[in-house]
């Protein structure tokens, strides 16, 4: 029997390659860039967001009343980081998926599948890409 790669194995093969330069470094800290990768994401929705769908229940997150969660990571600095969930590059469509469905990429994450949609998760990634 052999091994077929999951749903998700083209998302994370385009974010790696996306993630590095023509001589395969990773280009970490590219935030500004990132943001506008979102496309058509509203950072100030995303902050809303933030707080609706309870993210700083886990999460400290910067600029986001009550944001002071100790369960997952703090997210300050967030748009200069390499990766999330500590195994996936930090790129625009990345994160919007792991926003959507954390699990369905790391199965062993603690994050949960909150329900988000696809809007939302653009909105909230927008909003993270401005965190430097």
């Amino acid at each position: 029997m052999s091994a077929r790669p999951g749903p998700w194995a083209a998302v994370i093969a385009a974010s790696l390659r996306a993630g590095c330069d023509a001589a395969g470094s990773w280009n970490a800290g590219r935030g500004g860039e990132f943001a506008a990768g979102v496309g058509d994401g509203d950072p100030d929705r995303g902050a809303r967001l933030i707080v609706e769908y309870g993210c700083g229940s886990c999460h400290t997150v910067p600029g986001v009343f009550r944001a002071r969660g100790r369960v997952g990571p703090p997210l300050d600095f967030f748009a200069e980081r390499s990766f999330i969930g500590g195994e996936l590059p930090n790129t625009p469509e990345t994160l919007v998926h792991w926003i959507m469905h954390a699990p369905a990429l790391i199965p062993a994450t603690a994050m949960p599948d909150m329900n988000v949609d696809e809007r939302d998760a653009r909105d909230i990634a927008a909003y993270l890409y401005t965190l430097h």
